[in-house]
């Protein structure tokens, strides 16, 4: 039994000493990390967020004081109602004109039958011809008082929109769903638009961002399969599945942090492996990976 336990023993030690031994590239995690800003000015009147919260996409975890924007809301509605109450008078009123229209224009038609027959003078029929084309004249004022009124109203409704996509803007709303890893701001603070408020990372898919000589550029392609070892001890190793996700299109000087398992060399080029995280890895540890042939 205690010779299967030594041999066992041994294979594991074995196994450890290749994957080292055949460690193509060596390089650190990183995430991809969104830094949430305020999107509008005042004071942090809400902030429910510590770091290490887990958020999901479209949550609420702030607010930024709105006090300005419902009294403008108010004001707005208050002219918007005024305008439309004058817009309905305008249209009463034209209606009126146009009826009296209709009906002048009636006694048009009888003033000429009468004026034909010699029963009605001239007068009375320039007369009731004035008083159709004063009508007309005040059926055009009153419609370009109407579009008047409409293009106010398109303003007022436009500012209305404007408010309230500035209220809109007030909440702060987590854009995609990860973890929080850094917070700049705190709730009865005063912020500026642009103004960080904190940071979220996708920590369950990570990247480790390591470097390539030009000869192990044949060995690899975008969506390539490889293996990815972290420390787990002194001498063993935690092994994840990676997928090669981008590959640097133009050389570059190697990073003084980054080593290769040979002699440094002087250009490289980068690339990026994606690992699904069972939460053993955190941004800027090291980790090596092995191209699988």
């Amino acid at each position: 039994m205690r010779t299967l336990t030594i041999l066992i023993t041994t294979l594991l030690l074995t196994a450890c000493s290749q994957n080292v031994s055949n460690t193509d590239v060596y390089g650190n995690f990183e995430a991809v990390e969104t830094i949430v800003s305020a999107e509008m000015a005042g004071k942090i009147i809400e902030l429910n967020i510590t770091e290490g919260d887990v958020l999901k996409a479209d949550n609420y975890v702030g607010m930024i004081d709105t006090i300005l924007y419902p009294l403008q809301k108010n004001e707005i509605a208050a002219n918007k109602t005024k305008l439309k109450a004058n817009l309905a008078n305008i249209d009463a009123q034209t209606k009126v004109l146009e009826q009296q229209k209709a009906n002048m224009l009636n006694d048009l038609e009888r003033i000429s039958k009468m004026k034909e027959s010699g029963a009605a003078t001239q007068k009375q029929f320039d007369d009731i011809t004035g008083a159709i084309n004063v009508i007309d004249a005040q059926i055009l004022a009153s419609r370009s008082q109407k579009a008047a009124l409409a293009s106010e109203i398109n303003v007022i409704e436009s500012k209305e929109a404007i408010v309230n996509e500035q209220l809109k803007k007030c909440k702060i709303i987590n854009p995609k769903a990860g973890t929080v890893i850094e917070k700049y701001s705190e709730q009865g603070e005063v912020t500026a638009p642009g103004k960080p408020i904190y940071k979220i990372a996708d920590l369950d898919n990570i990247i480790l961002r390591a470097y390539v000589s030009g000869a192990q550029l044949h060995e690899i392609k975008i969506g390539s399969v490889c293996k990815v070892l972290i420390d787990s001890g002194k001498k063993e190793y935690q092994e994840f599945a990676g997928r090669i996700i981008w590959i640097a299109d133009k050389a570059e000087f190697t990073p003084k942090i980054i080593q290769t398992k040979e002699e440094r060399v002087s250009m490289v080029y980068a690339i990026k492996i994606e690992v699904k995280n069972n939460g053993s890895l955190k941004i800027g540890m090291p980790g090596e990976a092995l191209f699988l042939k």
